[in-house]
């Protein structure tokens, strides 16, 4: 869902960094392509795949991240890849 690419500019502003204090997080990206998931898919945080682990660690750390803003700062990041090449408007 996240290309590599778009992953290696926004490793940086995330949390759980060798430079960070705490635990250093290895499994941001997996952790991101949950969330994509159930962003994608509109899925309840409880159908999550195993894959990604227990959904509820995922959901608590969603929270965590949202109240940090650091979906703000990745949004803003990313922002301008926004494709609009096909646009479509429904009144």
């Amino acid at each position: 869902m996240l290309s590599d690419h778009q992953y290696e500019r926004i490793a940086p502003l995330l949390p759980g960094k060798a430079t960070d204090p705490g635990r250093t997080a290895a499994d941001n990206r997996l952790f991101i392509e949950a969330v994509l998931w159930v962003v994608r898919t509109g899925s309840p945080w409880r159908d999550l795949p195993p894959d990604f682990g227990p959904w509820n660690s995922v959901y608590k750390r969603f929270a965590r991240w949202s109240r940090a803003q650091v979906w703000h700062t990745v949004f803003a990041e990313l922002a301008g890849d926004a494709d609009f090449e096909e646009v479509f408007i429904d009144s």
